[in-house]
């Protein structure tokens, strides 16, 4: 039995405060978090996540199931990987074994093997640590059981965890290559197999960059750079929390090249030397400094599917801040993950940098687009454009050029003074050149002390104009700028009614060259 979950809720069970995204994935009725087992095989995406079975906050760990044909519409399926009176089931990845390296198949059939952390508990052998495990699936992932010989490998560590594997060929060898952290000690740990079951410690990563917090949920990929497959570079991600930039949890990424044993960061990244005597830098001013996925409070444990044709490279992440995670007034379900994203690898101001844009397509049906059929000038007082009717998402795609404002930007609300108190800005400053999301006043933001918040990010426009994607979908928004050079995302719990759209610029004038509002209900 299946049931499809990302449609809003019924008049009967939405509340004010029960705004069901319907452009990302939700659980009908329970908590998640971080996506799992990302993987994509004959026309289906697979999406695990951290779930807890039993109710709407973290808990009981286990991984829940759900698939998609368009990474929009999602079908909750049952518990994917159960834990037990002996372990949680934590964040983990899942590989399609087609040489049966593990020999977990069979002659007609190709075995998915899902590689875990077990977080033991007291009536474990193991109890207290976090060492990897095992499960197969022969149905391509509807069904699991968990190899009898777990844990597969363990360093007797209490934060050991989040393996994410791969299959490496290159001049080393063709091998499983296994990333996972040390979480408190601010290091990713690299490992190779040939089977899934015995493995062999690589090499290490860190501490670097941002190391206030315990990093988790690693991913390492290669990319061409500029589209070009002659200059490979490879991505390392590592999520933090707490310590990010905008601070609570975030995800950080380096660049540099993988031979088969080591990641070697490049040179010219903007990151300290990596050492494993490297002392805490992470004050407010270098946090900046560093590669953030995205610069929002909510967007953790990013991290990619596997088997995408074309090595086409697809991430998604958890929407949401262990800051306040367990608060956010949604019910009965909570949390959602984001849209999918597209990653590709740029030369932007003269060194490599990851873009993310949307990776989905609009829905066929429902879809209303409205488009201004002139250039907007704009100085002094908003103008304000149609928005969207109550239950509807919407994906924003504005140009500005920027003129002599000192500030423009995008109101998602109504600018009125009545309702102040229920309206979200996006403002660029051409003097600072940054980009900024203020939810302060977003409405329902007295949940939790650190939810009301304005979030920056430095944009250099690089004497371009100012482009601006933005999907707004009921309780969230993502914002990408610049053609995916920057990324910020929020939760966001407005005032229920119609929305409206308003462009302004301030201290000078600016044009609005594109506008179009798609809303999709």
């Amino acid at each position: 039995m299946t049931e499809t979950t990302t449609h809003p809720a019924g008049p009967a069970e939405e509340t004010a405060l029960n705004i069901r995204p319907i452009l990302h994935y939700t659980a009908k009725n329970t908590w998640l978090n971080d996506p799992n087992g990302l993987i994509y095989s004959n026309g289906i995406y697979h999406l695990y996540y951290q779930n807890n079975p039993y109710g709407n906050v973290w808990g009981n760990m286990a991984w829940g199931h759900a698939t998609s044909t368009d990474l929009t519409t999602w079908t909750e399926h049952p518990v994917a990987i159960p834990g037990d009176e002996e372990e949680d089931i934590f964040s983990g990845s899942i590989v399609i074994d087609h040489l049966n390296t593990s020999g977990f198949g069979t002659e007609d059939r190709t075995p998915w093997v899902a590689v875990y952390t077990s977080a033991f508990k007291d009536p474990s052998p193991h109890r207290g640590t976090q060492a990897q495990s095992l499960a197969y699936s022969l149905d391509e992932g509807m069904t699991w059981s968990k190899f009898t010989g777990n844990p597969v490998l363990s360093r007797g560590s209490l934060n050991f965890r989040d393996p994410k594997v791969f299959w490496y060929e290159g001049p080393a060898g063709s091998y499983w290559v296994m990333v996972a952290v040390e979480a408190q000690e601010q290091k990713v740990l690299l490992y190779r197999s040939e089977n899934l079951k015995d493995w062999d410690q690589l090499s290490e990563f860190g501490p670097a960059n941002a190391t206030g917090g315990e990093w988790e949920c690693p991913d390492l990929f290669p990319l061409p750079l500029d589209n070009d497959p002659l200059l490979m570079k490879w991505v390392l991600t590592v999520n933090i929390n707490p310590g990010a930039v905008a601070g609570g949890s975030g995800g950080q990424y380096f660049i540099g090249n993988f031979d088969g044993t080591s990641f070697i960061q490049d040179e010219h990244d903007d990151s300290p030397p990596v050492s494993s005597e490297a002392e805490p830098t992470d004050t407010a001013q270098q946090l900046r400094k560093y590669n953030w996925l995205d610069w929002g409070r909510d967007y953790y444990a990013a991290v990619s599917f596997s088997n995408v044709p074309d090595n086409r490279r697809i991430m998604i992440g958890w929407m949401n801040n262990w800051d306040y995670a367990n608060d956010t007034p949604t019910s009965p379900w909570r949390s959602a993950m984001s849209v999918a994203r597209d990653v590709t690898l740029r030369t932007i101001g003269g060194r490599p940098a990851v873009i993310q844009q949307p990776a989905f397509r609009l829905p066929d049906h429902g879809v209303h687009v409205y488009e201004i059929s002139d250039q907007v000038e704009l100085n002094g007082t908003p103008v304000t454009f149609p928005g969207s009717a109550d239950g509807t998402a919407l994906i924003v795609r504005a140009e500005f050029q920027t003129g002599t404002a000192s500030r423009l930007g995008l109101i998602l609300g109504s600018p009125s003074a009545a309702n102040a108190d229920s309206r979200t800005d996006i403002v660029y400053d051409t003097g600072t050149s940054e980009l900024a999301v203020d939810r302060t006043k977003s409405g329902h933001t007295t949940f939790h002390p650190l939810f009301p918040s304005v979030e920056s990010c430095p944009l250099a426009l690089y004497g371009k104009d100012l482009t601006l994607e933005i999907i707004i979908d009921r309780c969230s928004l993502e914002v990408f700028a610049q053609n995916g050079q920057v990324a910020i995302t929020d939760l966001i719990f407005p005032a229920r009614g119609q929305q409206f759209i308003s462009a302004f610029a301030e201290g000078g004038d600016a044009t609005l060259k594109k506008l179009t509002i798609t809303e999709v209900g």
